[in-house]
């Protein structure tokens, strides 16, 4: 069995309903990706990602006190990343429901109050905007006047180079990777939901920003910046690694890039001889844990679904591997120029 297979006999409708449309190009009316996008509400993932939530949308601890947005990883602001990445349709009730705490949150006066702008930069983390920005771009949320906030405000934030970053050190001047990836994905994700060409010229800067470092490597060193980087993680949160940097550019048609070659014959190196990936590192701990823990167990042993699906996708946005309309013919090109 190839690893197209592997994800299309996964017992998550999600995973399978992804690698239909987004491997194979099915049309949403092939009558495979119709049985799989009816399930996906009923993946155990998803299940999961709305497990405690209460009739006002937000979500709850046993104890029945409300959970903050942000608090890692049970907050409703990470849930709507996964369950966006997961498919699950614009306008569904349970996560618009879910995004008014969110959005209450970021665009509150208290939350904005505390943004500095030091030696002309606004030192912001960036990422929470750019997440929750991206997560309502696809639930059909971009017309919000507080999602447009978001969108607004992340283009007025951003730094000369091209991202952005939440150190207050006043020579601080180069930006964040963690810092920058997110608002890149979410400022590109506006603007395929509005056209804002302000959004799209945002994103590019950024595109280069992480270009010009060929992803992972020191501008003015050459050096690896951090060898976690070059690790693969899912869910990757706010952390920075080329899986998900290439996931990002993937979607911006930037992969033809030469600057992205190393980046991607990396992901392409990590493949296992059966055809999968694994997590290198696991940020997340299952639920029922202590710290950290997600509301889904990802699994943290064997391959991983989520980083096989995505390095599939970039590799096969990049022209690297070749993926038949039925499956059944899947395999790396050595040499794809």
């Amino acid at each position: 069995m190839n690893s197209v297979d592997w994800l299309l006999a996964s017992s998550h409708p999600a995973v399978r309903n992804l690698a239909l449309t987004n491997l194979l190009d099915l049309p949403e009316d092939h009558l495979q990706v119709v049985m799989a996008h009816e399930k996906v509400l009923d993946d155990p993932w998803i299940e999961a990602l709305f497990t405690s939530q209460q009739p006002d949308g937000k979500f709850a601890r046993n104890d029945g006190s409300d959970i903050h947005p942000y608090t890692k990883w049970m907050g409703i602001h990470w849930r709507l990343v996964s369950l966006v990445e997961l498919g699950i349709s614009p306008g569904e009730p349970r996560a618009l429901a879910a995004v008014e705490d969110e959005l209450t949150w970021l665009t509150g006066h208290e939350h904005r109050s505390r943004i500095p702008t030091i030696d002309g930069r606004a030192r912001r983390c960036a990422s929470q905007e750019g997440n929750a920005l991206a997560a309502c771009s696809r639930l059909g949320l971009a017309q919000d006047p507080r999602v447009k906030l978001l969108a607004e405000s992340l283009v007025t934030w951003q730094w000369p180079d091209g991202g952005w970053n939440c150190d207050k050190r006043p020579q601080a001047s180069h930006s964040s990777f963690h810092e920058s990836l997110i608002p890149m994905w979410g400022l590109f994700e506006y603007y395929r939901a509005t056209g804002n060409s302000d959004a799209l010229d945002a994103a590019r800067r950024t595109a280069e920003f992480f270009l010009r470092h060929r992803l992972f490597r020191s501008e003015r060193t050459g050096e690896i910046i951090h060898p976690e980087m070059l690790e693969l993680h899912y869910p990757s949160y706010w952390h920075y690694d080329i899986l998900q940097s290439l996931l990002i550019l993937s979607r911006m048609d930037l992969l033809t890039d030469e600057r992205a070659s190393e980046a991607l014959a990396l992901l392409q190196a990590k493949c296992r001889p059966d055809g999968t990936w694994r997590a290198g590192r696991h940020y997340w701990h299952p639920p029922g844990g202590e710290l950290y823990q997600d509301p889904v167990d990802w699994g943290r042993r064997g391959p991983n679904a989520m980083i096989t699906l995505n390095a599939l996708r970039v590799l096969k946005a990049a022209g690297r591997i070749k993926i038949s309309k039925t499956g059944e013919e899947y395999g790396f090109i050595t040499h794809p120029h």
